[in-house]
């Protein structure tokens, strides 16, 4: 049970319990333990992967071994059992990684890997081993790990917010990270509280961040609709209620699993012994950063400042133009340091794709948004 599931992993690491993630060379169907203080995460707690599969897999290991790598893992597996949904979900949830390749090379390579594991048993069940058996076994062993890696379909990683995204698919939760995590330094510019330091504010209006875990939506008494949304930054949880008012203004933002930035008033949940959180307004991360920076500041050393460059950077303004944020250059030379502001044609809205953009063209930190 899904839902179950991830209230408990929150219980455990209330309690300071480490919970490894899934792994088909360590984990067992059901949830076990490892020591006094850490969980192996339940194989059979990965969706889209069934018990069949599941016993495939760990007869397998139990009969043969950990599994060495993925055309191991495909050629020792009941593929009948364990589809390519399946072996999909297992990637995605992270129970390969101890394969020894990334998630996205074993997500690449697994056409490869299964038509390489379909051709031995075909072979196998032809009797091609029969006559030398013994020998052909031994060589296919003692060369398996040159010619398996040979056959990978070699990709760069997935960045976080895909890795996450697919833990959050397979799994309910996010398990190795939080979405919320790549901004914090930057939501500490805009936002007065973690929800773990929240306070009664009376009539002061406090700015919090957090992700979307839970919302439903109702008819008050005057017919309006308003919602009540649970928000968790990681440090805790607070329930937010969103008035008819506030509601209609900001409804396209209330989706699950998105990332709010809420200003608002705080006071006492009388039912719970909380607190609970009225919204004012709401904000998007690439409406907040908008509403609160004061400059995006990019910066150019004099080296690279030829061969295109303020072409290229033109070039991956020019989409996000019109918008509400200046745009300042911080230009190195030798002997020499300038800051040149853009002019008002040049503001943007800076949202995540254009900062992602700029990283790739002037460098990871070499951009910045000054608030």
């Amino acid at each position: 049970n899904t839902d179950k599931v991830v209230t408990l992993i929150d219980e455990c690491r209330d309690m300071r319990l480490h919970i490894l993630p899934p792994d088909v060379n360590s984990c067992e169907y059901a949830f076990t333990v490892h020591d006094d203080s850490t969980v192996l995460y339940g194989l059979g707690a990965i969706k889209g992967v069934g018990a069949a599969a599941i016993e495939s897999m760990l007869a397998s290991r139990a009969q043969h071994g950990p599994f060495t790598d993925l055309f191991d893992f495909c050629r020792r597996i009941d593929l009948r059992k364990a589809n390519r949904r399946v072996l999909e979900a297992l990637v995605r949830a992270g129970a390969m990684d101890s394969l020894g390749q990334s998630r996205a090379t074993l997500m690449a390579s697994l056409t490869a890997a299964t038509h390489r594991a379909e051709a031995y048993l075909r072979d196998h069940a032809t009797g091609q081993d029969d006559l030398f058996g013994g020998l052909v076994s031994a060589v296919r062993e003692s060369s398996a790990h040159d010619a398996h890696a040979a056959h990978y379909v070699q990709m760069a990683e997935w960045g976080e917010e895909q890795r996450l995204t697919g833990e959050k698919e397979t799994l309910g939760l996010y398990l190795t990270g939080h979405p919320i995590a790549r901004y914090e330094q930057e939501l500490m510019a805009f936002t007065s509280s973690r929800i773990v330091d929240l306070k009664p504010s009376r009539d002061q209006t406090v700015v919090i961040a957090g992700l979307v875990v839970a919302m439903r939506t109702m008819i008050s008494r005057k017919g309006d609709r308003i919602a009540f949304i649970t928000l968790d930054d990681r440090s805790g949880r607070i329930e937010l209620a969103v008035f008819s008012e506030p509601f209609r203004q900001y409804r396209n933002l209330l989706v699950k699993d998105k990332l709010l930035i809420v200003a608002g008033t705080v006071s006492v949940d009388e039912y719970s012994g909380g607190f609970k959180m009225s919204a004012e307004k709401l904000y998007d991360i690439d409406q907040a950063r908008e509403t609160y920076a004061q400059r995006l500041v990019i910066g150019i050393e004099q080296p690279r400042a030829g061969n295109g460059f303020i072409a290229s950077l033109a070039h991956v303004l020019k989409p996000f133009c019109e918008g509400g944020c200046p745009v300042w250059v911080d230009y190195h030379a030798v002997n020499a340091r300038a800051q040149v502001a853009l002019g008002q044609e040049w503001r943007v809205h800076p949202t995540d794709e254009l900062l992602h953009r700029l990283k790739q063209l002037a460098g990871h930190d070499r951009v910045r948004v000054i608030y």
